[in-house]
C-alpha cells in the first residue's frame, strides 16, 4: 500500500491519490484507492463528480453511484475487493468512523486486496494523530505538496514522520507547477516524481493534468513499490 500525505489541507492529496489512481488504471493496473482522512472525506465524493470510476460512493458523501462500499466493508472481507482494470475501485470513508479501529481496518484492508493491486490511501493532513494509523499499515509514502515555502516545510515534517513509522517516502509530487528546483528533493529526502501543472477549478478534466498523472505513474512503476504490479 501506498500512502499518498502531505502537509496542511489543501495540498493535492485527495486529487493526487484519484489521478493517480486512474493513471495506473488508464496502464491496464486493477488499482485501489481508499478514504483514509476520516475526519474530511472526500474522495468518494470526488470520484462521482469527476468521472464514472466504479466508485464505492459512501454514506453521507452527497454523491449517488456505486454500492456504498467503505474501507471498512472492505476490510472485514466479506466480499473480497476485486478490483477490474477499466477504473480503480474507490472506498469511501467508514459511516461512524469514531467507533471504527483504524489501525485494524487499515492492516485488514492490506490483506483483504490482491496483492498485484496497486492501493492508494488518500491520508489525512499534515501531522495529525490519525496519520499515523494509514502510514503504518502503509509499505511506502508518496508526498504531495505544492511549491510553497509553509507547505514544503509541512510536507518534509510529514516525510520524517513516515520515515520514523517505517513508512518510507518513494517520492514526491509537486502540485500546480510545471518545473521543480532540485533543492526540493533535499529538502524531502526523496526524489520528486511528478510535477501537476494548475488545472484550474476542475483539475482531473484538464489535458495537461492527466498526462502529467499517466507521467507520474509510469515513474512509479518504475520504483520498488511498483514491483509486481500488472501494468503496461
Amino acid at each position: 500500500m501506498i500512502a499518498v500525505a502531505g502537509g496542511k489541507g489543501g495540498s493535492g492529496k485527495t486529487t493526487t491519490t484519484l489521478g493517480l489512481a486512474r493513471a495506473l488504471s488508464r496502464r491496464g493496473a486493477p488499482v485501489v484507492a481508499a478514504d483514509a482522512d476520516w475526519d474530511l472525506p472526500n474522495l468518494a465524493r470526488l470520484a462521482a463528480e469527476t468521472g464514472a470510476d466504479s466508485a464505492t460512493v459512501g454514506p453521507g458523501s452527497g454523491a449517488v453511484g456505486g454500492d456504498a462500499r467503505t474501507v471498512l466493508d472492505a476490510a472485514r472481507g466479506g466480499d473480497p475487493v476485486r478490483p477490474d482494470r477499466a477504473e480503480p475501485t474507490v472506498l469511501a470513508a467508514p459511516e461512524a468512523p469514531q467507533s471504527v479501529d483504524a489501525n485494524a481496518t487499515f492492516d485488514a484492508l492490506d490483506g483483504a486486496t490482491p496483492d498485484p493491486a496497486p492501493v492508494l490511501l488518500d491520508c489525512p493532513a499534515g501531522a495529525s494523530p490519525d496519520v499515523a494509523a494509514p502510514l503504518r499499515a502503509a509499505d511506502r509514502a508518496l508526498i504531495a505538496t505544492p511549491l510553497r515555502r509553509a507547505a514544503l516545510r509541512d510536507a518534509a515534517k510529514t516525510a520524517a514522520i513516515a520515515e520514523r513509522l517505517d513508512c518510507p517516502p518513494l517520492g514526491a509530487v509537486v502540485i500546480g507547477e510545471t518545473d521543480v528546483p532540485d533543492e526540493v528533493a533535499s529538502l524531502l529526502g526523496c526524489p520528486v516524481l511528478g510535477a501537476i501543472p494548475d488545472g484550474g477549478a476542475a483539475p482531473l478534466t484538464d489535458p495537461s493534468v492527466r498526462s502529467a498523472y499517466d507521467d507520474l505513474a509510469r515513474r512509479l512503476a518504475g520504483t520498488a513499490a511498483g514491483t509486481g504490479w500488472r501494468i503496461a
